[in-house]
């Protein structure tokens, strides 16, 4: 009986996880989980790598060429997120270069609309990804990479949310809640078994990278606004999967 309250449990998790980190159509969840369920977020960035990989593969089938193929793994993954994290990267290189004080830096992270530096940061690291991905789609293991970077990129977020408090004490990030380190933790452990089929002990080069983004938006994020948002955690995604795409391309 105990197993089974677990088991489904995790599940719960899972789906949690789904809801709030894509678009896919699952119905709303009665009971939210909300930080408790946040080791399961690079579950739910596997499975939007695997369904963009999949066409990306049907595609490559097809001999269409691989940079056509790796844009489309770019708008499919924006498509099955609702541009989640994009608009998080694009909202904290605005604020966090467009303001002068912690408030006013908030005030235009909130803003829905986006200045030159969130352009800029979105072109830079959108051409990145598609340059990383067009070389890792020519490749046999195209797939199983592109489900690597995605779920490895997931594991940041819970890990800003157990370190910073909220900046701003509203928003998706401070109604989701703070998960505990623990669970922060678990969360890298399953983001690592997932990248393991496509980077094998690349792995570990990716994960070092991966903690060295973490690290590197932490200590920004506190001296910018003295703690994370929502946006600032859709940065470390984008951040992140471009690195681990970057890594897997020279790697391979």
């Amino acid at each position: 009986m105990v197993t089974t309250d677990i088991a489904r449990a995790r599940l719960a998790d899972i789906r949690a996880a789904i809801t709030l980190l894509t678009r896919l159509p699952l119905p709303p969840d009665p009971a939210p989980r909300g930080a408790a369920a946040a080791w399961a977020w690079p579950i739910a960035g596997a499975i939007v790598g695997a369904i963009a990989g999949s066409v990306a593969v049907l595609l490559q089938g097809l001999s269409v060429p691989a940079g056509i193929s790796a844009a489309s793994v770019l708008a499919i993954q924006a498509v099955l997120t609702g541009a989640l994290h994009e608009d998080g990267l694009a909202d904290t290189a605005d604020g966090f270069w467009g303001g002068w004080t912690v408030a006013r830096r908030l005030a235009i992270m909130k803003d829905s609309a986006i200045g030159t530096y969130g352009v800029q940061a979105l072109i830079l690291i959108t051409l990145i990804r598609w340059a990383a991905l067009a070389a890792l789609l020519a490749t046999d293991h195209g797939f199983f990479l592109v489900v690597a970077a995605a779920a490895l990129s997931r594991a940041p977020m819970a890990c800003i949310q157990a370190l910073l408090p909220n900046a701003r004490g509203s928003g998706l990030s401070s109604a989701v809640g703070r998960p505990t380190r623990s669970i922060a933790l678990a969360g890298s452990g399953v983001a690592l078994l997932l990248a393991l089929p496509g980077l094998g002990f690349g792995v570990l080069i990716a994960a070092l990278g991966v903690a060295t983004v973490t690290a590197g938006v932490i200590v920004l994020a506190k001296a910018k606004i003295g703690g994370q948002t929502g946006d600032v955690l859709g940065a470390s995604q984008q951040l992140s999967d471009a690195l681990v795409l970057t890594i897997a391309a020279s790697l391979a």
